[in-house]
Protein backbone atom coordinates (compact mmCIF):
# COMPACT_ATOMS: atom_id res chain seq x y z
CA UNK A 1 0.00 0.00 0.00
CA UNK A 2 1.42 3.52 -0.87
CA UNK A 3 1.86 5.79 2.17
CA UNK A 4 2.51 9.70 1.01
CA UNK A 5 0.12 12.18 2.53
CA UNK A 6 0.30 14.76 -0.69
CA UNK A 7 -1.86 12.04 -2.85
CA UNK A 8 -4.51 9.63 -2.25
CA UNK A 9 -3.28 6.09 -1.20
CA UNK A 10 -4.20 2.90 -3.28
CA UNK A 11 -5.78 0.80 -1.56
CA UNK A 12 -6.18 -3.14 -2.93
CA UNK A 13 -8.08 -5.31 -0.01
CA UNK A 14 -9.88 -4.80 2.97
CA UNK A 15 -6.92 -5.47 5.15
CA UNK A 16 -5.42 -2.24 3.32
CA UNK A 17 -8.77 -0.23 4.22
CA UNK A 18 -8.94 -1.40 8.16
CA UNK A 19 -5.46 -0.33 8.29
CA UNK A 20 -5.56 2.55 7.29
CA UNK A 21 -8.62 3.65 9.08
CA UNK A 22 -6.95 2.51 12.46
CA UNK A 23 -3.98 4.05 12.01
CA UNK A 24 -5.10 7.87 11.21
CA UNK A 25 -7.37 9.72 13.01
CA UNK A 26 -9.45 11.10 9.70
CA UNK A 27 -9.47 8.71 6.67
CA UNK A 28 -11.39 9.77 3.64
CA UNK A 29 -12.14 7.00 0.85
CA UNK A 30 -13.26 7.46 -2.59
CA UNK A 31 -14.75 4.25 -3.79
CA UNK A 32 -14.17 4.26 -7.31
CA UNK A 33 -14.31 1.97 -11.10
CA UNK A 34 -12.69 2.08 -13.72
CA UNK A 35 -13.86 3.91 -16.82
CA UNK A 36 -15.80 5.73 -14.19
CA UNK A 37 -15.55 9.75 -16.09
CA UNK A 38 -16.87 11.35 -12.51
CA UNK A 39 -13.97 9.31 -10.30
CA UNK A 40 -11.40 10.22 -12.95
CA UNK A 41 -12.66 13.98 -12.31
CA UNK A 42 -12.09 13.55 -8.48
CA UNK A 43 -8.32 12.45 -9.24
CA UNK A 44 -7.04 15.80 -8.51
CA UNK A 45 -9.49 17.07 -6.03
CA UNK A 46 -8.89 14.30 -4.33
CA UNK A 47 -5.01 15.00 -4.45
CA UNK A 48 -5.56 18.86 -3.28
CA UNK A 49 -8.00 17.60 -0.40
CA UNK A 50 -4.50 15.27 0.48
CA UNK A 51 -2.31 18.05 0.58
CA UNK A 52 -4.51 20.60 2.17
CA UNK A 53 -5.96 18.75 5.19
CA UNK A 54 -4.56 16.39 8.04
CA UNK A 55 -7.23 13.41 6.53
CA UNK A 56 -5.77 10.64 5.07
CA UNK A 57 -7.32 10.47 1.89
CA UNK A 58 -7.67 6.94 -0.22
CA UNK A 59 -8.99 5.61 -3.20
CA UNK A 60 -10.25 2.04 -3.73
CA UNK A 61 -12.30 -0.12 -6.37
CA UNK A 62 -14.51 -1.89 -4.32
CA UNK A 63 -14.81 -4.73 -6.81
CA UNK A 64 -11.49 -5.66 -5.28
CA UNK A 65 -13.61 -6.50 -2.37
CA UNK A 66 -17.47 -7.16 -3.61
CA UNK A 67 -17.98 -7.28 0.14
CA UNK A 68 -17.86 -3.57 0.28
CA UNK A 69 -20.81 -2.80 -1.70
CA UNK A 70 -22.89 -4.27 0.07
CA UNK A 71 -21.56 -3.30 3.86
CA UNK A 72 -21.22 0.41 2.32
CA UNK A 73 -24.09 0.61 0.26
CA UNK A 74 -22.32 1.05 -3.08
CA UNK A 75 -25.29 1.77 -6.00
CA UNK A 76 -23.34 4.70 -7.96
CA UNK A 77 -19.40 5.81 -8.00
CA UNK A 78 -17.66 7.86 -6.62
CA UNK A 79 -19.06 7.37 -3.35
CA UNK A 80 -17.09 8.91 -0.48
CA UNK A 81 -16.49 7.29 2.82
CA UNK A 82 -15.19 9.56 6.21
CA UNK A 83 -14.08 7.84 9.17
CA UNK A 84 -13.50 9.52 12.08
CA UNK A 85 -11.49 7.67 15.34
CA UNK A 86 -12.51 4.80 13.43
CA UNK A 87 -16.07 4.89 12.97
CA UNK A 88 -17.39 5.72 9.85
CA UNK A 89 -19.74 9.05 10.18
CA UNK A 90 -20.90 10.41 6.36
CA UNK A 91 -21.29 9.32 2.79
CA UNK A 92 -22.02 10.86 -0.26
CA UNK A 93 -22.25 9.76 -3.59
CA UNK A 94 -23.48 12.69 -5.64
CA UNK A 95 -20.95 12.94 -8.03
CA UNK A 96 -17.68 15.61 -8.48
CA UNK A 97 -17.01 18.10 -5.73
CA UNK A 98 -14.92 20.64 -5.61
CA UNK A 99 -11.77 20.94 -3.30
CA UNK A 100 -13.37 23.47 -0.99
CA UNK A 101 -16.81 21.30 -0.96
CA UNK A 102 -14.74 18.08 -0.13
CA UNK A 103 -12.66 19.65 2.54
CA UNK A 104 -15.89 20.92 3.77
CA UNK A 105 -17.24 17.67 4.01
CA UNK A 106 -13.77 16.10 5.51
CA UNK A 107 -14.06 18.64 7.96
CA UNK A 108 -17.66 18.45 9.40
CA UNK A 109 -17.08 14.91 10.61
CA UNK A 110 -16.13 16.57 14.14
Amino acid sequence: MATADDRPVALSTRADLDDLVASRDRVLVELYTEGCGKCAAMEPVLAGVARSTDAAVATMNPRDDPELIDEYDVRSVPKLLLFVDGELVATREDGVLGVAELRAFVAAGD
